[in-house]
């Protein structure tokens, strides 16, 4: 299955017709990490990430599932849940 999300020099493309739902992606963009989900409505959900310490995991991160293992460290590593 091709990846939906490409960067390129000159953005990102997105593939929606390519994503399962529910999944979250990412690529990095001009040192920017972006995550990108499509809902179980069809709804794409984008986020832009500029935070180097969590840009620098998820460029050494392998698969999706890695990086959501990273997004939970760092919520607890920063105290960020309610």
């Amino acid at each position: 299955m091709t990846y939906p999300l490409i960067a390129e020099k000159e953005g990102i493309k997105i593939k929606p017709e390519h994503m399962e739902k529910e999944k979250l992606y990412h690529c990095i963009f001009n040192e920017k990490a972006v995550l990108v989900y499509k809902d179980s409505q069809d709804v794409m959900n984008c986020f832009e990430i500029e935070e180097k310490e969590l840009v620098d995991q998820i460029k050494q991160c392998k698969d999706d599932d890695g990086v959501e293992k990273i997004f939970e460290d760092y919520i607890q590593k920063n105290n960020l849940k309610h």
